[in-house]
């Protein structure tokens, strides 16, 4: 098989995978209200939602809090929100003065607070620095979410509410991370269309 034929049936062989995860998406149904329920409640109550993540999930974090503070869809006021990946110096100083399993405890240290929502993604539950973060936030009383794969890891017995998406491959968690982030988006828009 030549190189151009190998790469056309991967586009196909991906697509089947993606569409075999998505297939399974009505699971998660419950556990994503659960996550809209907590969202609101916590920016009900003056929180806010923080989110992290490493590599792929660190650009998710970050695509997720601009859509709270821009907007998504519908035209409405900002909604606090904010990614502890996006300060480089934090990022550079603690992970050069202390260690880079700490990164983002610190920062829940220094920046969270009980009426937040703390939302740590990983693929695997297994990363360091976003389960110290979680325990962080939980010491701190603030409600902790895992959006994450496989097994879950260790973070599914940290975070309050562990999202697991059962699939070993790293792309197609993330896009289940994704399609679970937008559709919080879109929710939160309706809900708070509704009471404006």
């Amino acid at each position: 098989m030549s190189t151009i034929d190998s790469v056309a049936t991967s586009y196909v062989e991906t697509l089947n995978r993606h569409q075999a995860l998505f297939e399974t998406m009505e699971a998660y149904h419950q556990e994503s209200m659960q996550l809209l329920e907590a969202c609101h409640s916590a920016l009900q109550a003056g929180g806010k939602i923080v989110w992290f993540g490493n590599g792929g999930s660190a650009a998710d974090a970050q695509h997720l809090a601009a859509e709270f503070v821009v907007r998504y869809k519908l035209e409405r006021g900002p909604l606090a929100s904010m990614a502890l990946t996006t300060d480089t110096s934090i990022l550079t100083a603690h992970s050069n003065d202390y260690h880079f399993d700490t990164v983002f405890e610190r920062q829940v240290q220094a920046l969270c607070k009980p009426e937040d929502l703390v939302i740590g993604l990983t693929t695997s539950g297994t990363s360091n620095n976003i389960n110290l973060a979680l325990e962080a936030a939980n010491k701190l009383g603030a409600f902790t979410v895992a959006l994450t794969g496989r097994d879950g890891g260790k973070v599914k017995d940290i975070a309050k509410l562990p999202i697991i998406i059962k699939n070993d491959e790293t792309a197609r968690i993330q896009e289940a991370h994704m399609f679970i982030g937008h559709w919080l988006c879109e929710a939160m828009d309706m809900v708070v269309a509704e009471q404006q």
